[in-house]
């Protein structure tokens, strides 16, 4: 048996519960990771307020986690019993119904496909805290199609996916330019992660922003999803996409 945190029903953060659970079996192409570092989203608390995707209580929540290979399936080829892991498990059948989450827990089985050797250089924690946020942050290049030499402009820079939009865009991406919007208190930070150009929300308003980007990354968004926002320079028109995390 193992330890978890774990909801049976809807609602705030009180229908959490520690229980204990069986240390599941994994399948052919399925390891078992002892977790040794996990990571909670905005989607995390999302699905536990109410019926955002069909899922089957008890849930137990998180998607990111960092942790060891204690057993492997036998059709397993990637890792061996002993490797250190990290990634993103959350999973969905063909139908869009969750297949699984789960990382709030001593260990978890999942999909081989679904996690990645951890970096020697990189701690459990830092591992756990990255795979949906940076997943978050490059699908939304990759929907635009974003090109080497545009611009973009990071609404919420300093947050946990606008932290990466900003050193991806700036490190891996090639932009020419890259502003982002933040707090007072976390201009130079927002600066130090690369942004050539930061707006102060709390003293400049965006309708006062005059310059046109190619890219408008939104990673605030709705109640479910960050939203992109694409400005052409060309025509000035605005498209919106929604980014599914």
């Amino acid at each position: 048996m193992q330890k978890v945190w774990m909801y049976e029903e809807y609602g705030s953060k009180e229908v959490l519960k520690l229980g204990d659970l069986a240390i599941p079996t994994p399948k052919q192409y399925q390891l078992l990771v002892q977790v040794k570092a996990s990571a909670l989203n905005p989607i995390d608390f999302k699905l536990r307020q109410q019926p955002i995707v069909p899922i089957d209580f008890p849930v137990i929540p998180g998607c990111d986690m960092a942790g060891v290979v204690v057993v492997k399936g036998g059709d397993v080829s990637r890792f061996d019993i002993g490797d250190e892991v990290y990634g993103n498990i959350q999973d969905f059948t063909a139908e869009g119904k969750m297949r699984q989450l789960g990382t709030l827990a001593e260990f978890i089985v999942v999909e081989e496909n679904l996690v990645a050797a951890k970096p020697k250089n990189v701690s459990f924690e830092e591992a756990a805290s990255l795979p949906l946020a940076v997943q978050t942050a490059v699908e939304g290049f990759k929907i635009v199609g974003f090109r080497e030499g545009q611009t973009v402009f990071v609404v919420g820079g300093a947050g946990g996916v606008g932290t990466l939009v900003v050193q991806l865009a700036k490190q891996m991406y090639g932009a020419s330019v890259v502003a982002a919007t933040t707090s007072t208190s976390k201009v130079e930070f927002v600066k130090s992660l690369g942004a050539d150009k930061v707006v102060d929300y709390n003293k400049t308003r965006y309708e006062e922003v005059e310059e046109k980007y190619d890219l408008v990354y939104d990673t605030i968004g709705n109640f479910l999803t960050p939203t992109l926002l694409i400005i052409a320079k060309e025509t000035s028109t605005l498209k919106i996409n929604e980014l599914q995390i």
